[in-house]
């Protein structure tokens, strides 16, 4: 894989909102600089996302210095809404796991997504990633974390097996829906110059002088199925992951990956794969073609 090189990189500073696509980015513990430290809540304290509320896929967040983030949407003012200074915190509910987080001390901002999303919600922020959730337990090791990311710090794919998904699509009944762009699997980092699928092997990797380590693949949900465009959901690709990339009861596309340590990526950096481990405790290894449950 002499050819294999870091294509794009994506980071979301509110969780579920669309992001930017930076040439390069700077790596933490607990994922890329900046990514998902925002995060909408319910009035139970729930994270809200685009399962939930697929019109979330229409607002976008800008980075701004000091953690700060400039939101967008249709029909909505732009707000830039600063840091919390704020100690004080809240609970809060993603998936299985409740962390602590600070609410953004100016009601404009919960105001804004109430309205554009019309629907009561907060916005918080996580003020300490290196402490509050730790990685999904079962893939973890000691002392790792994760800010709200789904579960783990980064999520890798590869244009390579974009292209295959899209030609099993085009093969299956719901053709009219592809091929669909990168942006449905909402990933932070693409990698091309490789073959389709060479990433179900992969165990550990170099993104120019970072090394990662692939904790699991990646099991995809309804939020693939939503347009980003335009917040509007399909069948695909779940109908043909569901024949094609069945594992362990899941439809699976990417790697999560866990930084190994602290520096920067660029696009165009050059992608080594310095490890590869197949069919480990029956997470890996997914093929097309093959229903592995």
């Amino acid at each position: 894989m002499g050819n294999a090189h870091l294509h794009s990189i994506h980071v979301h500073p509110v969780k579920a909102v669309r992001g930017i696509a930076p040439r390069e980015a700077a790596v933490e513990p607990w994922g890329l600089a900046g990514d998902r430290r925002w995060v909408l809540l319910d009035d139970g304290g729930k994270v809200v996302t685009q399962r939930l509320l697929p019109r979330l896929a229409l607002a976008a967040a800008e980075p701004r210095p000091g953690g700060a983030v400039r939101l967008s949407a249709p029909g909505m003012p732009p707000l830039t809404v600063p840091v919390p200074r704020s100690s004080v915190t809240v609970p809060v509910e993603i998936f299985r796991d409740k962390v602590e987080a600070v609410e953004a001390e100016d009601d404009a901002a919960h105001a804004w997504f109430s309205s554009f999303l019309g629907t009561a919600v907060r916005l918080a922020y996580m003020d300490d990633p290196a402490t509050r959730r730790p990685v999904t337990p079962e893939y973890a090791r000691p002392g790792e974390t994760v800010s709200f990311a789904d579960g783990f710090p980064l999520l890798l794919t590869t244009t390579a097996s974009l292209d295959a998904l899209n030609s099993l699509i085009a093969q299956d009944a719901y053709a009219g829906e592809g091929p669909l762009p990168m942006n449905r699997f909402r990933p932070n980092v693409v990698v091309a110059g490789t073959p389709a699928w060479a990433e179900d092997h992969w165990s550990r990797l170099i993104i120019g002088d970072v090394p990662f380590r692939v904790a699991k693949t990646c099991g995809r949900c309804v939020v693939t199925t939503t347009d980003q465009d335009s917040g509007e959901r399909g069948r695909e690709p779940l109908h043909s992951l569901g024949r094609h990339r069945r594992l362990g009861g899941k439809l699976v596309f990417g790697q999560n990956l866990v930084p190994l340590s602290r520096g920067t990526i660029r696009v165009g950096d050059p992608v080594r794969i310095v490890e590869q481990l197949c069919g480990r405790d029956g997470n890996r290894a997914a093929r097309p073609g093959v229903g592995l449950v």
